[in-house]
């Protein structure tokens, strides 16, 4: 039987004018929340 985990998550917004890819429209924690969400960091080098 699996347990289900709740907590509070304090995270930032994320910054206005910020520049997204793959998305119709700047994405919002409140508009998260509730999804699985992945983060994909990559550099160039």
């Amino acid at each position: 039987m699996a347990t289900r985990m709740r907590g509070v998550v304090r995270a930032p917004e994320f910054p206005a004018g910020m520049e997204w890819l793959n998305t119709a429209a700047p994405l919002s924690l409140a508009g998260l929340r509730g999804k699985i969400v992945l983060l994909d960091f990559w550099t160039y080098g």
